[in-house]
């Protein structure tokens, strides 16, 4: 009976993974397909990588996504931090509740979030464009900076601070000789977060992004308007390949501080 019950549960799990990723399996085999026919496959080739790469538009796309990303990331992680650093210092009713605020962009739609970012943009009269997608992707980053840092900084002996300005180190220099290196492989996984999150993003992009100025994703989304070409299953078949790698990446930072804490004990 155990057996059966646990054939079932492959099975099941199995068929999980194919309906999730099977789609996907089925779009980058066809980005090798020489033929522009998606229904029957013309042999294997590799033109439409070499032509998605001399595209001058998906080449700015491509620089406004990666630029887009790295920024995002740096700056809410600085603010994460910091956020988490105050929060600590709070009492419990007044942490949790902001910790509930600073939780709804990443439990909101992201229709929502990016429908309010666009009337708050339109209400200030700020012109649509880099700055204002900009501005939306730090703002729903920053909650998932503090969700990496805050359980490692509980962790931290605060003793450690307290008797590095006991020795006479000022408080910045004592923050980043005891408490900076305890956090940082947990900084460097919501950075990492951050920055997959920013690169995947379409839906809060599209509403705060203005004329002319596109992501990755809002240009595929503009291309498929016009009809499927070649070059975009090429160019989703490298977004998922990248998002894959850094959500690996994700899971091996922690782990491996972990694997080196436990060591170190």
């Amino acid at each position: 009976m155990k057996t059966k019950y646990k054939g079932l549960k492959r099975l099941y799990i199995a068929l999980i993974f194919i309906f999730m990723y099977a789609p996907i399996a089925l779009l980058i085999v066809q980005s090798f397909n020489s033929s522009k026919s998606r229904g029957h496959w013309g042999g294997f080739t590799l033109d439409w990588y070499r032509s998605l790469f001399t595209d001058a538009s998906i080449g700015e796309a491509f620089t406004n996504t990666i630029l887009l990303a790295l920024l995002s990331s740096v700056i809410s992680v600085i603010l994460g931090t910091a956020a988490v650093i105050y929060m600590s210092k709070l009492k419990k009713s007044p942490r949790t509740i902001l910790m509930g605020v600073t939780n709804v962009p990443m439990l909101n739609a992201d229709i929502v979030t990016g429908v309010s970012f666009m009337l708050l943009f339109l209400t200030l009269r700020i012109q649509f464009g880099f700055v204002t997608i900009l501005l939306a992707h730090i703002t729903f980053n920053i909650p998932y900076v503090i969700l990496n840092v805050m359980p490692r900084y509980r962790e931290l002996n605060p003793h450690i601070y307290e008797a590095a300005l006991d020795l006479g180190a000022s408080p910045v220099y004592a923050f980043f000789k005891t408490v900076l290196p305890e956090i940082m492989p947990a900084i460097l996984s919501g950075g990492l977060m951050a920055f997959t999150m920013s690169i995947d993003d379409f839906i809060i992009t599209h509403f705060t992004a203005g004329a002319g100025v596109h992501t990755l994703s809002t240009k595929i989304y503009s291309e498929v308007k016009l009809g499927i070409k070649p070059e975009m299953y090429a160019l989703s078949a490298m977004i998922f390949v990248t998002v894959l790698l850094l959500l690996i990446l994700v899971n091996r930072v922690p782990a491996k501080a972990d694997a080196h804490g436990k060591e170190a004990v």
